[in-house]
């Protein structure tokens, strides 16, 4: 099926406009890896961990349990920042399926794709959030040498 000419040019457009959205992918793609690496060193030093209790004393099973929960809250925070980074991800996949209806239907979408926009971005800007947070909870907890 050929596009009509009249078309061509607003379907240039469109690619053309598409370039900046598809870079924010990219980089909600890095994040979500980056977030997946730290999710699987929490699982991995988890089982580590729930392995070394049953040769604990007291004292420390004591320490492992606080540190199994501490490791319990940032792998929430690291589901919350990869559920929210999706979240962007699929937003902006709404949008450009959006931008090339648009397109194709001479309709005007502007303020539908600008709120999706909008939100895709607070999305992101909310999984960076809890990325921080998880990033701080884990240097704050950080213990070198022996306790």
């Amino acid at each position: 099926m050929a596009f009509p000419a009249a078309q061509v040019p607003e379907i240039a457009a469109v690619i053309q406009l598409s370039v900046a959205p598809v870079f924010l992918l990219a980089g909600v793609g890095a994040i979500v890896n980056a977030m997946s690496m730290r999710l699987s060193r929490v699982i991995d030093r988890a089982r580590q961990l729930e392995g070394d209790l049953e040769r604990a004393d007291a004292r420390r099973a004591e320490r492992i349990h606080d540190e199994l929960v501490t490791l319990s809250r940032r792998a929430r925070l690291i589901g919350l920042g990869v559920a929210l980074s999706v979240l962007c991800a699929l937003l902006v996949t709404v949008l450009l399926i959006a931008a090339f209806i648009d397109a194709f239907l001479a309709a005007d979408f502007s303020y539908a794709l600008a709120t999706i926009f909008v939100a895709a971005l607070g999305a992101f800007s909310a999984s960076l959030v809890v990325f921080l947070r998880e990033v701080l909870m884990a240097t704050v907890s950080l213990r070198i040498g022996p306790h």
